[in-house]
């Protein structure tokens, strides 16, 4: 028997299969890690195939040395899908496979934890004479009474009700009573979420229509739907409905959120419903709880698997369903190496495991929502909130007329006495500011220096910790002193400007002192399980006002909160970035759709220094079909996507000529390119070499080819010679294709 295996190492030299032979102790399957003879070296791999026939002659063949596991780690379904993402990526299947597994497995990173057990090791009705045996030692005969039910019990346990035990247990294992062994105890992750199953409730005329379109569908093991509800239409409750269906049909299931923050109430409501056969999946969980979960889902023990992105790779065998909830989140592309969308990952499972996929969202991505439209996704729409609770009044402050009346607070008069009303009614508030720290940038009113990270073409923001104050860079994570002089000119004319999540924190301090309020942003939630800490808190009622970023602003459900707050409705919305009306939008329906969610009505307060704006407007009114027809036709007359593909060739390295000679290099590769295929000049309606908004970023200088080509057959094979032109070598530089990236800064 001879195994064909892809050596766990990124490099086009090895991108190829290697053939050894299988000792004849050894039984070897398809997809599971073996260790391998590489040169001088014992390298890790992953079998892809076997064979019994191979040219090499016997002596140029190596053994393997011995299996990493004693199961395929790597099932068929998911061998597939590496294949296919790394024809489509254009990158070595290593790199892909490296994705369909928890990081820590490479290298045995990460270990199956046990722990020592005891038990009896006679039959149960010897015990008691056993027991009798033992003459003066009470502690034997404690020991024996506890392990009289024949089941193992951990030695860590046992101590807390026995003194130092193990010398007992020792005599007893040598008078063969007892029998001391080591046991697999499993990591688990959010161990306070409900285990026992809740009742089902009723369900709305909108979320039986949903799902009288979805179940025959998923029972043929087909269907493409996108879910347009508005917020607090119940769309969850129709994803367990569907997951409850597709168990009995003995099928998994996959729940997709975009932010880790939703994850511990996701899970919550799942355990809830279906006990402990939910899984879940995300960047913030321990290695070992990583690998443990991995592994519940691989054996099959967990049937439901809810996480972040990275979860689409879960191992489910019999794969029934792919729910991907806030389906127009960009936290679903992946932006590192092999780049990925996980929407598009999760129609490929479908279609070649059978299985049903469900895109949701309240404010879905345009390209969705067209797509829908021409047929591709069966749109589904629950116009109402769940018991037809009215959706929360929205009021739009012009922050231009507060400054006219002499409020120069970050506080609009209506917004401060809105929450001054919910504060006395003893209900709680939620406030978005969309950017961290306290002051957003720091300039010289001399010569107007900013302040800028040395690292990265972009501002640093300042942050204050325990009366501290200091320079922060969001991007690299550099940190400096505030400057007491202008290092441009000598200045002392240091001033702070703008305003983040610290500094509205610090205000409502002041406004309300005395009462509770949590910060949830990137400084605060670093931490193991900080997200889940931090909403707990506020879901106890212990803290009354939750200041946060986009990451409060959607799936977050509080029945007490009756006020949501936008501080600065127009940050986002100048970016140079085709998407960043879009986004907008979706940031402000979705924090709006925060309130009001239980029995008592919602209030939304937006403050904008362009109330007049059609986004505003329709945002305010929740009208999303008005907003995405503006959009739709907006993009049409400046042709971007989904009319076009944007994409380009980004060039990253230490030195800045490095970078410029590079994506000059490239740029003329792109012209000959095109010169040599009309057909594929004709297609490109754009092709410019340029700096990007930001040109340095992490200590490296960028420059990029930007694409837009028009959506034709013909383009595809000018996108597949571009992203090999991308992986051509460069020394000194770095280069990525980006397809419709994520953001063109």
């Amino acid at each position: 028997m001879l195994a064909q295996v892809i050596v766990d190492i990124v490099h086009e030299n090895v991108a190829h299969t290697f053939t050894y032979r299988v000792p004849e102790h050894l039984r070897v399957e398809i997809g599971q890690r073996v260790e391998v003879p590489f040169g001088r070296l014992r390298k890790e791999g992953v079998v892809v195939g076997l064979t019994d026939h191979c040219e090499l002659p016997p002596e140029k063949l190596r053994d393997v040395i011995g299996t990493l596991e004693d199961y395929p780690a790597v099932l068929p379904c998911l061998l597939t899908l590496a294949r296919r993402m790394a024809e489509d990526a254009h990158c070595p299947l290593a790199e892909t496979l490296r994705l369909m597994l928890p990081a820590e497995m490479r290298g045995g990173r990460v270990r199956v934890k046990e722990q020592p057990v005891a038990r009896l090791n006679v039959a149960p009705e010897r015990a008691q004479d056993a027991i009798e045996a033992q003459g003066r030692s009470q502690k034997r005969k404690t020991l024996l009474r506890l392990l009289a039910d024949g089941e193992a019990h951990p030695v860590a346990e046992l101590k807390l009700l026995v003194r130092e035990p193990m010398e007992a247990l020792r005599q007893l294992e040598q008078a063969g009573l007892v029998r001391l062994e080591q046991e697999e105890v499993l990591r688990r992750p959010a161990g306070n979420a409900p285990e026992e199953a809740a009742a089902d409730p009723p369900l709305t005329s909108a979320q039986e229509e949903a799902l009288s379109v979805m179940l025959p569908e998923a029972a043929a093991g087909r269907g493409k739907f996108l879910l347009h509800g508005v917020t607090g239409s119940g769309k969850t409750e129709v994803f367990i409905r569907l997951v409850q269906d597709t168990l009995r049909r003995g099928r998994a299931a996959m729940i997709l959120v975009p932010e880790i923050a939703l994850t511990p109430q996701m899970v919550s409501w799942f355990r809830g419903r279906f006990g402990a056969v939910a899984a879940v999946m995300h960047s913030r969980l321990s290695a070992g709880e990583r690998f443990d979960e991995w592994r519940r889902i691989r054996r099959g023990e967990a049937r439901v698997v809810i996480g972040a992105r990275s979860a689409v790779f879960a191992p489910c065998e019999g794969l029934g369903l792919i729910v991907v909830d806030e389906e127009h989140e960009s936290t679903y592309l992946s932006d590192r190496h092999p780049r990925y969308d996980a929407r598009d990952v999760a129609a490929w499972r479908c279609e070649g495991e059978g299985a049903t996929l469900l895109l949701a969202s309240a404010t879905p991505s345009i390209l969705s929502f067209a797509r829908a439209r021409r047929g591709d996704y069966v749109l589904l729409e629950m116009p109402e909130r769940v018991m037809r609770r009215p959706m929360p009044q929205v009021d739009v402050v012009d922050m231009r007329r507060e400054i006219e009346n002499g409020n120069r607070s970050m506080f609009s008069g209506l917004l401060t006495a809105r929450l001054k009303e919910c504060m006395a009614r003893n209900e709680q508030a939620m406030l978005l500011m969309n950017r961290r720290g306290y002051h957003s940038f720091v300039s010289c009113r001399a010569c107007g220096h900013v302040m800028k990270c040395p690292n990265c073409d972009v501002s640093m923001t300042c942050h204050v910790s325990g009366g501290d104050q200091q320079l922060h860079c969001h991007y690299c994570g550099h940190a400096a002193p505030v400057p007491t002089q202008c290092p441009e000119c000598g200045s002392r004319y240091i001033r702070f400007f703008g305003a983040g999540t610290q500094k509205v924190e610090d205000e409502l301090r002041r406004l309300f002192p005395g009462t509770g309020i949590v910060r949830m942003d990137v400084d605060t939630t670093s931490g193991k399980d900080g997200h889940g800490k931090l909403l707990d808190e506020f879901r106890s009622g212990r803290a009354r006002i939750l200041v946060g970023t986009q990451m409060i602003a959607k799936g977050l459900d509080f029945p007490n909160v009756t006020l949501v707050g936008v501080v600065a409705a127009d940050m986002t919305l100048n970016l140079p970035d085709y998407r960043a009306r879009e986004r907008t939008f979706q940031l402000l329906t979705q924090v709006a759709g925060r309130a009001g969610r239980g029995e008592k009505p919602g209030q939304v307060v937006i403050q904008t220094y362009r109330p007049e704006d059609p986004l505003i407007l329709t945002a305010a009114a929740q009208d999303y079909r008005a907003f995405f027809q503006q959009e739709f036709d907006r993009r049409r007359r400046g042709l971007y996507p989904p009319f076009t593909i944007m994409a380009r060739l980004l060039v990253e390295a230490p030195r800045e000529r490095d970078a410029q000679e590079r994506a000059e290099a490239l740029y003329r590769g792109c012209v000959t390119l095109l010169d040599s295929h009309p057909l594929w000049r004709k297609r490109t309606l754009l092709m410019r070499l340029d700096r990007p908004p930001v040109t340095m970023l992490r200590g490296r200088y960028r420059w990029h080819v930007l694409f837009k080509l028009l959506v034709h057959a013909e383009t595809e094979p000018l996108v597949a010679a571009l992203t090999a032109l991308a992986r051509e070598e460069a020394p000194g530089a770095e280069v990525y294709f980006e397809y419709n990236p994520t953001t063109m800064m």
